[in-house]
């Protein structure tokens, strides 16, 4: 036989954790009543910063599974996800590049995060650690498996 099943590499599970965030923003967009947000592009740098951003919290859910209770890991994650949105909307705003502003919101912190959807993020990290982050994890890859050759049955007539 080969060798043993191997987990995905980083960069796969980043990129599943890219598109399922992209998705994830797009039904968000939709539930909240954004107006045709399947029809608006979503930018390439939207990917690598929801890959880098799960993957951190999958290096969370792994150093502390064991050591933090749900509710904290949950509190960890959305400090994670305030984190990276703050750091590249200011790295985006630098440029005039950031496509979001929560400056309408009451509780805003430069325009750049809204603490208004703590509650979106606590149930979303909940659900992103329960069935992405567990299920990614999971995924195992395997050398195909070639069926093994038999002999093909004879069939001879005989003589009677």
């Amino acid at each position: 036989m080969g060798s043993p099943p191997e987990p995905l590499n980083r960069l796969c599970r980043s990129y599943l954790y890219a598109i399922h965030g992209y998705f994830l923003e797009k039904i968000f967009a939709a539930m909240v009543g954004e107006e045709s947000p399947f029809q608006r592009a979503g930018s390439v740098g939207s990917f690598l910063v929801y890959g880098c951003c799960a993957l951190t919290m999958e290096y969370i859910y792994l150093g502390v599974r064991t050591e933090c209770c749900l509710l904290t890991r949950c509190v960890l994650y959305i400090l994670c996800i305030y984190s990276w949105e703050f750091g590249t909307g200011s790295l985006l705003s630098l440029f005039g590049a950031c496509p979001w502003d929560y400056s309408e919101y009451s509780y805003n912190v430069m325009g750049l995060i809204a603490l208004e959807y703590f509650l979106f993020w606590f149930v979303g990290s909940l659900l992103f650690e329960k069935l992405v982050i567990c299920s990614t994890l999971r995924i195992l890859l395997a050398e195909e498996q070639k069926p093994k050759k038999r002999a093909m049955p004879r069939f001879e007539l005989k003589d009677d």
